[in-house]
């Protein structure tokens, strides 16, 4: 039987054609219907971007940009507030006193494994302008080149000339670590030093700093590539002006970060250059008395996709007070609402403009530039030219040159006084300098960055921030409001019939719970810096909940006052009762004649420290003041170490620092 079959199928594979008929039939008709799908379905809208350059990719390659454009310095950045990259741009703005060619870089956009082609430039040089953020840490756009740094141990640098200025804060643990790795490492890779490393202290004076290596370091320069300087001290121009007449309103710029009318169409994912407009929900002053405002905001982050963690930051976009903005139009004698584009006189430079064109010069001074703090001495420098007064520009240039006299005027009449660029004018009548110049100049508005302080296992949906707002008189008798902290405070929940609105994404973060939960956490955050362990204790009650063992969970608070702000107090109080907080030590520092800080609460509860972190692996979080408090509390472990676990102070120091390299003392500080 099995036999005939398979005679059978033979004989029909030989008699019957390879397709029939009917096979053919069905498969133009598929064919037909896939090509008809293809051809009729409507191609997805283009998304208008930002204004990109002549060709489709952006070029990666540095060296063949520096070849085709003629430059040989070029300046990178590791920048996270933009001070490093304002730095990058006036030192590739004073190659060109000097008879070279340069270009400011952001690192992240360009391939940097080509560092060791630099060489076949002559008289090339790369300048590294290097911030340090965090824990000693790169800032966003440079860890790439910092993981490339440490992973390619067999690059030969030889032949690369190469300088570091690095921008710290001596308040901070890791001062200027990034700009001292970046130098040590590029000279281990064959690389030539041709100044010594610059160190910059945000804690002093950093634009001092700067000035004064920079002074040094052009002469260093001239002398190793045996160059002079030309002697043209005169303004350069790095944009230019163009005003657009009749433009349609939709081409225009009304506050975006990035992708235009990316407020009226939102899409994810969101980040710092697409910011999710989260709407406030609550907005409640914090503290019952007192002369300060301290306050607590929910931001609605509902379809966002937005995801987050304890201990992460939310940074928020703020824009200027409009009665500073219209100031500085009627000062100037301008229509703030001409609508304007600032174009780069380098057709090849990545970056086209300073900021988001075309825009209103309204806009632009509301929304993108930073017309509150004190403008560096580059700026005087460039605006000199425009004072009538010739005393008004002999001062003005004095204060922007590395004399001792022009440095005391400097710290003295900008500095300490507080003096934004509209006091400048305002106390300098004869000064009235072209608005796009000014534009041109005044540094980028930054995103400012608050610790989160919610968890997102209980509110997923929300992200709360807890705040100061920053308010004092200057030396000159004027008002100064904090820029994100005024704007937060007049948000309101619903503002004539509309919901309020705030531009934020989220930067994540190392200041983690433990892994494990059995681990007891010991929380230190006096005032604001209460604001990440509100969220922490809100994830250890709820793991609570769901049954899980969970270790000792001790909070250190300080504030002024119990009745005046003694903030989260029910909140506190209430994780106190369902044991989600299992100790809870409060610093009133004003209500007694002698003054009592967190550091003494630790010193009072020593014996109880030492068990949870010698014996229990207990994990340290410090958050505040970098300046003196978190120093202070450091001290206090050191002691706590010495005397409980019988070390010596330099064994104590040692102790404290390998739970920092375990992790097991974290630190989100500011100053």
């Amino acid at each position: 039987m099995a036999g005939s079959s398979a005679k059978i199928e033979s004989m029909a594979t030989e008699e019957e054609p390879l397709i029939s008929n009917l096979d053919l039939f069905l498969f133009t008709l598929i064919a037909g219907i896939v090509i008809y799908w293809f051809m009729s379905r409507k191609k997805p809208e283009p998304i208008p971007e930002f204004k990109k350059t002549a060709t489709s990719t952006r070029e990666t390659s540095f060296v063949e940009k520096m070849k085709k454009t003629g430059k040989n310095i070029i300046v990178f950045y590791g920048s996270q507030t933009g001070t490093a990259e304002e730095f990058a741009n006036r030192l590739s703005k004073d190659a060109q006193r000097y008879g070279m060619k340069g270009m400011a870089a952001d690192p992240e956009e360009y391939d940097m494994a080509e560092l060791s082609r630099l060489s076949e430039i002559e008289n090339s040089l790369a300048i590294f302008c290097m911030a340090t953020y965090g824990e000693g840490d790169p800032t966003d756009n440079a860890q790439d080149f910092y993981d490339w740094l440490q992973e390619n141990g067999e690059e030969d640098l030889s032949g690369v000339n190469f300088t570091v200025f690095g921008l710290g804060n001596k308040t901070y643990e890791h001062y200027n670590a990034m700009g001292a790795y970046v130098d040590k490492r590029l000279e281990e890779l064959g690389a030539k030093r041709i100044f010594d490393l610059g160190m910059g202290d945000d804690d002093a004076n950093l634009e001092d700093d700067f000035v004064s290596w920079r002074e040094q370091f052009w002469p260093a320069v001239c002398e190793h590539f045996g160059v002079e300087a030309l002697g043209d001290d005169s303004s350069i121009r790095q944009y230019e002006l163009k005003e657009h007449t009749d433009l349609n309103m939709n081409k225009v710029y009304s506050g975006e970060i990035g992708r235009i009318k990316s407020f009226e169409n939102q899409k994810p994912p969101f980040d710092a250059k697409n910011p999710f407009l989260a709407t406030v929900t609550v907005n409640r002053k914090l503290n019952k008395a007192g002369g300060r405002h301290l306050m607590h905001l929910e931001l609605d982050i509902t379809g966002s996709k937005i995801r987050y963690e304890s201990g992460d930051h939310v940074a928020v976009f703020p824009t200027n007070d409009t009665a500073l903005v219209i100031k500085l139009g009627q000062i100037l004698g301008v229509d703030l609402d001409s609508v304007i584009s600032l174009n780069n006189l380098d057709e090849e430079s990545n970056k086209k403009h300073p900021f988001p064109c075309p825009t209103s010069y309204r806009t632009a001074l509301t929304h993108y530039l930073d017309i509150t703090h004190p403008p560096r001495t580059n700026v005087l420098y460039e605006l000199a030219q425009y004072a009538s007064d010739p005393k008004d520009q002999e001062n003005m240039r004095k204060m922007a040159s590395s004399s001792p006299e022009g440095k005391a005027l400097y710290q003295s009449w900008v500095l300490d006084a507080c003096r934004n660029i509209l006091a400048i004018l305002e106390d300098l009548p004869s000064l009235r300098p072209p608005i796009d110049h000014l534009c041109e100049l005044l540094p980028r508005l930054q995103a400012r960055y608050y610790s989160i302080a919610s968890s997102s296992k209980i509110h997923p949906n929300s992200i709360h921030i807890c705040a100061v707002v920053v308010e004092y008189e200057t030396k000159t008798g004027r008002v100064h409001n904090g820029v994100a902290t005024t704007w937060l405070k007049n948000k309101t929940v619903v503002d004539n019939g509309h919901k309020s609105t705030v531009p934020m994404f989220i930067r994540k973060s190392q200041f983690r719970l433990p892994f494990k939960a059995t681990n007891p956490v010991i929380m230190v955050g006096p005032g604001t810096g209460i604001a990440p362990f509100v969220g922490f204790i809100q994830e250890r009650g709820w793991l609570k909940e769901q049954g899980k063992e969970v270790g000792e969970t001790v909070m250190f608070f300080g504030c002024r006052h119990e009745n005046e702000d003694f903030i989260y107090q029910e909140e506190l109080e209430e994780a106190k009762k369902k044991e989600a907080l299992t100790g809870l030590h409060v610093a009133f520092s004003r209500d007694q004649e002698e003054k009592v800080y967190v550091q003494h609460l630790l010193r009072n509860h020593k014996e109880d420290i030492w068990r949870l972190v010698h014996s229990q692996n207990a994990h340290i979080y410090i958050c505040g003041d970098a300046k003196n408090m978190a120093k202070d509390v450091q001290t206090a472990f050191y002691e706590i170490a010495e005397e409980l676990g019988g070390l010596t102070r330099t064994q104590a120091t040692d102790y404290i620092k390998k739970l920092m390299t375990k992790g097991r003392y974290s630190q989100d500080v500011w100053s």
